[in-house]
């Protein structure tokens, strides 16, 4: 699954945010009350006290001090007792006796009261031990009676075999009727079954052993806090025996994009159409049927879906059979599935028509509402093309008898792999080609070969928990990139995956990262691994272990790892153990992936040239420049692949490769060399450092002639050397120093890696009001940038890579109102608009000039009317971006709030909406204080774990740089609650601010020399 906004640019430490009131805030201290103490169920969340949680704490309060009072009356009873005076103690007599055995009873059952007491606070879900990890003793089902599971994940005793699904969806009341049969065999005697359902109401359920076949109501109880309920069986279920359950339910569909959910849209007729569709990832299929909802259970599915006549059904497999039925209504059957995860099952209910091509016995199809269908001709020729490169490269055949591609009209996250049937934004499948840039070709490109990369990486061999979800969306990730590097070599796609490595690595720095391998359990840490550590960490630590193995290895070792765990759930351990196979022991690969799976961050390879000798040494690459703060496993190692290119005396150059897995090394050269250049395109996950005569050699290379490096290795002198001086390693002034080649950079990596980091800087000295020092940076960077801007035509002509540099520069020139792009774009703009926008605008530089008409009354109400008609997605996204930048705080107020409502703008949308909103000077506060006072709004619509509130937090908030915006945004969500609070990414937010902080403080005053 890709989440909304993962393909987006995300804002991270002042550009931070995967993963994106009009003055500034007095600088007082903002003050706020402690967090109170809170009963906590571990990875639950908070409860708040009730008035019987009150009772039971204060009657232990009562007991305890009734216990010490009577302690000291034991104490004085032993004066009941007589010493004879041969010292031999007497009978007692009869009273004190039975004073004694009252004492001692009452005594006894104090102290088994005090013993359970403090670790047990009794509320409505049941007992629950209250240690550090608080969990439930005995928890209550729905009805009052002892529910007989106490842990969040199911028991083992009993797994699913074949699920069969019948639905019948009401697209106008929004409401379902279903049944469940689901045949189970039990591995461990045991008298319940145990499984997920959650929001369903259940009208009958019913037993049957296979070897009768007669069925028996029988109980169900009911625990929502865990969504589980329990089938009391009539009788033991014998361990190797199967058994098969009945359970008939109706539920609402949800009102959110989770789970199976309903909605509608208005076509190009404006009138009002009605839809319904699945998002399942992670923990969602619970609230479509009940079902054994962990990866690990797998089984087969047969789905069969009630719907109107002018509606079309799809789910996993191809349909097997129609039935006209009466009152109008078919029923369609699927035919039986693979052996599948429940996160992976999905159906869809709407108007559609698809096209469709046969790729060697299967049928790939590409669905859209029936306006849009024209525009899905480009995503089944990428899709016909990935899917043989897959099948080639895997050498295992995709498994189905058809793959559906479906653009659904109102769909959160981006895409969804559901296998046969995967899902996606309408913008992020369909291609228009007069609205769609090459960016937007990209992106598309992108996500279709991540969502077929999972059919084998997640689909045909699963994780067996979501602690290991990386190896799914790490493997998918990295296969989306290598695979159009492979087979549309001329998107340049290899510029993405750098990019992409930059903001990631940028991220992973900070404290509040974590290890991509982690222990997981309640639904809002599971939630938090859906997060580009997962994705875009997993996809670098993988091309740095296929760099340094060799393609052909690495190759191998996925093709043996895929052919051993066909249809089964697996470990990373699994992973590694193939690849330990194929390189024969030669190289322990788990020894080695571990280091970097296992901690969170990376190195920081500091590199020193004496003579014919380098001298290596790691460290912790570590954000936070605060003098004595470390990160707490600054002692832990990794095993780095170090590759290095040299520039020797005779002007040739030399490659090499070796392993450090200690503290520090030598490696020695075959001869004196004017400069060295370690990681190698940066295929390696780490940052390199150089002695100050290195990094001097490297710029005068730069200045002379920078294309004895690649593209990408001066991409990566960039990036290492501004991230460096963010932490104080190297003078910023040194960072400038080497960008000054920039006058002759003919390529895309190196100028995007140039203007984003000088653009962080920007946004900093914009957002407090130092302008002078602002404009001085921007004015650097026009000057090294002069020619390359001028040589820029307003047209879609060129390679992908040129055409995608021209968008950068002309939107850099145009926003910072360079040369005469503002008085170009508008000129455009303007014909535009008297064609009544029919006149085609050149794609690639189409937001730009959307931007620069929008900052007119008349643009913008233009193109909010557009916006309202247009039939390209892609198109609209563009408007959107240009109306969110305009200066007008009460125009991005409204375009907030009319997301959020999603009637007009859809929700969906909303994320997006407000860290373009935020970019700008006029909005940067307005979209935090839009976030507070519409929180409840918010988590209630997008779910507080979504990549679409954590992108709001972080997008609202990168950009401030003060102690009162700290306290602020700190206060704020200690006032929600503590569970909120702690969540990894408002850690995230409030780290990036105090980065910020400690920026500004270093270096606001030192800036004379811009």
């Amino acid at each position: 699954m890709i989440e909304n906004s993962m393909f987006e640019e995300e804002p991270d430490v002042v550009d931070l945010a995967k993963e994106p009131c009009l003055h500034p805030l007095e600088p007082d201290e903002v003050e706020y009350e402690p967090r109170g103490s809170r009963l906590l169920v571990r990875g639950l969340g908070e409860h708040e006290m009730d008035e019987d949680e009150e009772d039971y704490e204060s009657s232990a309060k009562l007991l305890g001090m009734s216990f010490m009072n009577r302690s000291s009356g034991l104490r004085n009873s032993a004066t009941g007792y007589r010493q004879s005076p041969d010292g031999a103690c007497s009978v007692p007599s009869a009273r004190t006796m039975v004073v004694c055995a009252f004492v001692i009873v009452v005594a006894v059952s104090v102290i088994m009261v005090i013993y359970l007491l403090p670790r047990c606070t009794f509320t409505k879900e049941g007992c629950h031990e209250k240690n550090q990890s608080t969990e439930l003793i005995q928890p209550l089902a729905a009805n009052g009676k002892s529910f007989p599971w106490k842990q969040m994940r199911l028991p083992t005793a009993i797994v699913p075999l074949r699920y069969e699904l019948n639905l019948h969806p009401n697209l106008t009341s929004m409401t379902f009727r279903a049944s469940v049969t689901i045949s189970v065999q039990a591995l461990q005697a045991t008298w319940n079954v145990i499984l997920h359902s959650k929001g369903h109401n259940i009208s009958r359920v019913t037993f049957m052993s296979a070897v009768s076949s007669q069925e028996k109501q029988v109980e169900i109880l009911e625990y929502p806090y865990h969504d589980q309920i329990a089938i009391v069986a009539p009788e033991a279920l014998l361990a190797g025996c199967n058994y098969t359950l009945k359970i008939e339910y109706s539920a609402k569909m949800s009102s959110s994009y989770y789970g199976f959910y309903g909605f509608s849209y208005t076509d190009e007729s404006n009138e009002t159409r009605y839809f319904a569709a699945t998002q399942f990832e992670p923990l969602a299929a619970r609230s479509a049927f009940p079902c054994f909802d962990e990866p690990a259970f797998k089984a087969t599915f047969i789905i069969r879906i009630i719907r109107d006549e002018q509606y079309t059904a799809l789910s996993n497999m191809p349909k097997k059979s129609s039935v006209l039925l009466e009152d109008g209504l078919v029923q369609d059957e699927f035919s039986e599935s693979v052996k599948m995860s429940t996160y992976l099952v999905a159906f869809i209910v709407g108007e559609m028509k698809n096209l469709s091509q046969d790729v060697n016995g299967t049928l790939v199809s590409v669905y859209a509402v029936p306006e849009k269908v024209g525009q899905a001709h480009h995503a089944l020729e990428t899709t016909v093309k990935l899917l043989e490169f897959f099948q080639n490269y895997f050498e295992i055949q995709y498994p189905l008898k058809k793959l559906d591609l479906v653009a659904i009209p109102d769909y959160q996250a981006v895409a969804m792999e559901n296998w046969g049937l995967l899902t996606f934004q309408e913008e992020t499948l369909l291609y228009d080609s007069n609205t769609s840039s090459v960016a937007d070709r990209k992106l598309m490109s992108k996500i279709i070969a991540h969502e077929l990369a999972h059919q084998w990486f997640g689909n045909l061999v699963t994780m067996q928990w979501w602690n290991d979800l990386w190896v799914n969306e790490g493997f998918a990730t990295f296969m989306e990139y290598f695979s159009l590097e492979k087979i549309f070599k001329e998107l340049s796609i290899y510029e993405d995956f750098l990019d992409a490595r930059f903001k990631i690595m940028k991220r992973d720095s900070l404290s509040s990262s974590h290890p991509i391998s982690s222990s997981v359990q309640s639904s809002e840490q599971i939630g938090a691994m859906f997060d580009s550590l997962s994705y875009l960490k997993g996809a670098s630590l993988l091309l740095m272990l296929k760099t340094f193995l060799s393609e052909d290895v690495f190759q191998h070792a996925v093709i043996l790892y895929l052919h051993k765990h066909s249809y089964a759930s697996i470990q990373s351990d699994h992973l590694w153990n193939s690849f330990n196979e194929v390189t024969n022991q030669t190289l322990d690969v788990k020894r080695m992936m571990e280091t970097w799976s296992l901690q969170k961050g990376f190195p920081l390879v500091t590199v020193q040239r004496k003579g014919k000798e380098l001298f290596i040494q790691q460290e912790r690459f570590f954000s936070n420049m605060e003098p004595g703060i470390e990160p707490s496993d600054a002692s832990h190692l990794w095993h780095i692949p170090l590759s290095y290119v040299t520039y020797g005396g005779n002007y040739s150059k030399y490659q090499s490769v070796s392993l450090l897995d200690k503290k520090s090394g030598v490696i020695n050269l075959t001869e004196e060399v004017e400069w060295v250049k370690v990681n190698i395109n940066m295929n390696g996950y780490y940052i390199v450092h150089y002695a100050d005569d290195d990094w001097e050699a490297l710029i005068k290379q730069l200045k002379r002639n920078p294309h004895v490096l690649s593209d990408k290795d001066r991409a990566n002198l960039i990036n290492n050397i501004f991230e460096l001086a963010g932490l104080g390693k190297v003078p910023l002034q040194r960072a400038f120093d080497l960008i000054d080649y920039l006058g002759n950079e003919t390529h895309t990596a190196p100028i995007t890696q140039a203007l984003f980091q000088t653009g962080l800087i920007y946004d900093l000295l914009e957002k407090v009001g130092s302008t002078e020092q602002a404009l001085r940076l921007i004015g650097r960077v026009s000057k090294l940038l002069q020619n390359q801007i001028q040589q820029q035509t307003w047209t879609d002509e060129g390679t992908p890579s040129m055409r995608e540099l021209r968008s950068v520069l002309l939107e850099f020139a145009c926003t910072y109102k360079q040369e005469n792009c503002r008085t170009t774009a508008m000129k455009l703009f303007d014909d535009w608009m008297a064609s009544n926008g029919t006149q085609r605008l050149p794609t690639d530089v189409m937001t730009t000039v959307f931007k620069v008409g929008a900052k007119t009354e008349k643009g913008w109400s233009f193109l909010w009317e557009k916006y309202n008609s247009s039939g390209s997605e892609t198109e609209k996204n563009k408007i959107l971006q240009a109306l969110a930048s305009s200066e007008n705080v009460h125009r991005l107020y409204w375009l907030m709030k009319t997301s959020l409502d999603g009637n007009i703008i859809q929700t969906q949308k909303l994320s997006f909406i407000i860290k373009t909103v935020s970019r700008r000077f006029p909005g940067y506060l307005l979209a935090w204080d839009f976030v507070k006072e519409n929180w409840n709004k918010l988590v209630q619509k997008l779910h507080l774990g979504s990549y679409a509130i954590r992108n709001i937090v972080a997008g609202s908030t990168y950009l401030f740089s003060t102690k009162a915006h700290l306290s602020e945004v700190q206060a704020f969500f200690e006032n929600q609650s503590e569970a909120t609070f702690r969540l990894r990414w408002v850690q995230e937010a409030l780290e990036v601010i105090q980065l910020n902080i400690q920026w500004m403080e270093k270096n606001l005053k030192s800036l004379n020399w811009l």
